[in-house]
């Protein structure tokens, strides 16, 4: 990975990018939405090579999943782009402004962050879901994805640079490592003379190597142990097709769940409607002692490492609680931050749930499934940040920009 070349050619691009016009930027992103639809036949035919490669080594179903490419998938990826052409350009919004005694005029304006680096694993989707962002926010990007997709990246971001190339802007703000191994992760890291920000996006793991190694500054994202709270007053019927949903649409995306908490009053009642449903995929419960006893042996014992794992598979963690105030407690010592949700038919439930619970989304009565950049209105997303500053949950186009103050005067020193 040669980092001053890829660097020195991110700046120019994002000097270019960061002045183009709102019509510009949204050809290119209308050219790359129609060059993954002409090319899908040879986005597909990479993407079996690295299923093959996956699958001689062993990687699961679910996981394999994350890294499939299908007509219809790459369809929704071009929809996705698309769908970001249609948004509002942020750069030069005017934030806020004021005059102050003196006579001067002071704007704070919206501008990108400059060049942008992405570390993620195995969703192929990310290399155009987060160029496509990138480019309407007026930044560069340096994408760097994990070896299970490299021929599917390396297929995506040759069609997407060309594209962009044909619409007039440089095909340089669009960049991919091709280099998989570690080592060029760690360069990434240390890149802090060409990037602005490194943006993680994958398996805890890899979150926790970036947050600790990285010398650019990092937005933290997408570690997802996500909870559903069955309260006293909940709809059973709601409660277990929502938790059959958070669970079993996609068990190893972030926003899937990993435990259910049910309250006692409800859970004689609630378990087996649930469980039912669960079975439907085959889900493995791992419960407490109080679980077992309403649902017999074929719930596994759970551990305190259960509550705190993201399974990303079709586990699922179950607790009965005494309170409400329990399930929030539960969830303050387990949860990551990201989503969470209370199925309840009590308003003041509801308030307290939503007020006490620190995450990213807060639900009432819907699959935490919804966590994401197009179910918000916010086009695609760069990743769900589970962080406090500058950005918190599905980060799209505005999460993607700094600002600056503009001021005019008529002579004023001071």
């Amino acid at each position: 990975m040669d980092t001053e070349k890829m660097g020195i050619a991110a700046k120019s691009a994002a000097r270019v990018l960061g002045m183009a016009s709102t019509n510009s930027k949204n050809k290119a992103l209308e050219a790359m939405a129609a060059a993954l639809e002409v090319n899908a036949a040879s986005i597909i035919s990479a993407n079996e090579a690295d299923l093959d490669n996956g699958k001689q080594n062993g990687m699961r179903d679910s996981l394999l999943d994350r890294l499939r490419l299908t007509p219809e998938r790459i369809a929704g990826m071009a929809d996705g782009i698309r769908q970001v052409a249609a948004l509002a350009d942020p750069i030069g919004e005017i934030i806020e402004g004021s005059v102050r005694p003196n006579g001067m005029k002071i704007q704070r304006v919206r501008v990108p962050l400059g060049v942008v680096g992405i570390i993620f694993e195995a969703r192929p989707n990310v290399t155009s879901d987060a160029a496509a962002l990138c480019l309407k926010s007026g930044n560069a990007c340096i994408l760097r994805g994990g070896k299970e997709a490299i021929h599917s990246n390396m297929a995506i971001a040759k069609i997407l640079r060309e594209a962009v190339a044909s619409a007039g802007l440089p095909a340089d703000c669009i960049q991919l490592v091709s280099d998989t191994s570690r080592e060029s992760a760690n360069q990434m890291m240390r890149m802090s003379k060409y990037l602005d920000v490194l943006i993680p996006r994958g398996g805890a793991g890899l979150i926790r190597a970036v947050v600790k190694n990285s010398t650019v500054p990092v937005i933290e994202t997408g570690v997802g142990n996500c909870h559903v709270y069955v309260d006293k007053s909940a709809d059973i019927p709601m409660a277990a097709n929502i938790i059959f949903n958070a669970k079993t649409s996609r068990p190893s995306v972030c926003n899937a769940i990993e435990t259910i908490l049910i309250h006692r009053d409800i859970a004689q009642e609630a378990l087996p409607v649930i469980k039912a449903r669960l079975d439907e995929k085959n889900v493995e419960l791992r419960g407490c002692d109080r679980t077992r006893a309403i649902l017999g042996d074929s719930v596994v014992p759970a551990t305190d490492e259960d509550y705190a794992t993201e399974f990303s598979d079709y586990i699922l963690a179950c607790r009965v609680v005494d309170s409400l105030e329990q399930a929030i407690e539960h969830i303050a010592k387990y949860s990551t931050g990201h989503s969470e949700c209370i199925v309840t038919s009590d308003y003041f439930s509801a308030e307290l749930f939503t007020s006490a619970v620190d995450s990213a989304a807060v639900y009432v009565n819907c699959s935490t499934r919804f966590t994401d950049g197009g179910e918000f209105g916010l086009g695609a997303e760069i990743g769900i940040s589970t962080q406090k500053l500058h950005a918190r949950g599905p980060m799209g186009i505005r999460q993607l920009t700094s600002s600056k103050f503009i001021i005019q005067g008529d002579g004023q020193i001071r």
